[in-house]
């Protein structure tokens, strides 16, 4: 009997395959790791020389190193880098950069980036865009480079943009041939760069058919600029070193709904410039120079807000502000500020505000001689 049990051992042991070392990954296919797998039972083992290859990630897996990737956005942010990460991947459509280190944009930066929407370059220390640096990015619709250390607008923006905001730069010159081409453009961004008036080509909005919205805030400007686009909404110029308003400034602006003009050094407003914005809703001229009233809010059909504290009016009449009719068509106010001027508003008769919609909305008093 013994006998026989070693013989069938011995049989047994014979028929068997040779022995080879499992690697790592033939463990992994065991467990169910998610890689796939046959269904059917394998009564094999693999030989290291017969496992097949790993194939590389495909491109819209593959996430920058210390960036946080989710779907299409890429956000690197608050690194510390001091250029744009290698190996975004071609899909991006956000590229989020801010709060870094960055001091040039170089040629081939966003060169696979070829459906990227948005790019954030918010507060880094960029001095240099190479001129061919954005001309692959044919879709992109917003920039955002405030905050840097720009000396001139960057040239070869995509013709795409529909917003571009480059506040807070050193900028002096706005070229003719700054925004040639982008008639996509909404909003625009130009405030807090040294900015002058002469600085400014004659042109430069030219081309900016659809602009809604810019502000060119606290810079060194002396006057509106010119030649700005007719489709423009809301136009603001605050804290800049504007003197005085002309009528020929604001020719053409036919659906300004918002102009604001606070913290400059306007000591007048030119008869007949309200008539060139006849759509005109708010107007913000407190913090100046002005000894009156603004002429021409009588007349005005629109007009519903008029900011005008911190001036030098000394004096309103009954008819500076409402037509003398109440049959005119007008819209009624539903701001008035007037307070922080030297009129003795105790004179000021209850008349004069006539076509205010409630007494709530006129600001009067507080007056603190200097």
């Amino acid at each position: 009997m013994k006998l026989a049990i070693l013989l069938l051992l011995l049989a047994t042991a014979c028929c068997a395959k040779p022995f080879f070392q499992s690697g790592i990954f033939d463990f992994m296919m065991d467990e169910g790791s998610g890689f796939p797998t046959d269904p059917v039972i394998e009564t094999t083992v693999k030989t290291p020389h017969t496992l097949e290859p790993e194939l590389p990630l495909p491109p819209e897996l593959v996430c920058p190193f210390r960036c946080q990737c989710h779907l299409r956005v890429i956000q690197c942010s608050d690194l510390g880098l001091i250029h744009v990460p290698d190996k975004i991947p071609t899909d991006t459509t956000l590229l989020d950069l801010q709060n870094n280190k960055i001091t040039e944009i170089r040629e081939n930066d966003f060169k696979e980036l070829k459906i990227l929407h948005a790019l954030i370059l918010v507060n880094n220390k960029i001095t240099i865009i190479h001129p061919k640096a954005f001309i692959p990015l044919g879709k992109l619709q917003r920039l955002y480079l405030s905050k840097n250390m720009l000396k001139e607008m960057p040239v070869n923006m995509p013709k795409s943009l529909q917003e571009l905001r480059v506040h807070e730069n050193d900028i002096s010159k706005i070229k003719k041939s700054s925004f040639e081409g982008m008639a996509h453009v909404i909003v625009m961004e130009l405030g807090s760069n040294p900015l002058k008036s002469a600085g400014i080509d004659s042109g430069a909005f030219l081309d900016l058919k659809r602009l809604s919205y810019i502000r060119i805030s606290d810079t060194n400007i002396t006057a509106i600029p010119k030649g700005l686009p007719s489709s423009l909404s809301e136009l603001h110029l605050d804290g800049n070193k504007i003197s005085k308003v002309d009528a020929d400034n604001l020719k053409g602006l036919n659906n300004l709904a918002k102009l604001g003009l606070s913290y400059n050094q306007i000591g007048s407003v030119e008869n007949e410039t309200l008539t060139n914005v006849p759509h005109l809703r708010e107007l913000h001229l407190d913090n100046n120079l002005l000894t009156g009233v603004p002429p021409g809010l009588p007349e005005h059909k629109y007009i519903q807000v008029v900011y005008l504290h911190n001036n030098k009016i000394a004096a309103v009449g009954t008819e500076d502000f409402c037509p003398p009719s109440y049959n005119t068509k007008k819209a009624m106010y539903s701001g008035i500020s007037l307070f922080s001027n030297p009129v003795p508003y105790w004179e000021v008769q209850p008349i004069t505000f006539r076509c205010v919609f409630d007494r709530s909305a006129i600001q009067l008093g507080n007056y603190r001689k200097k």
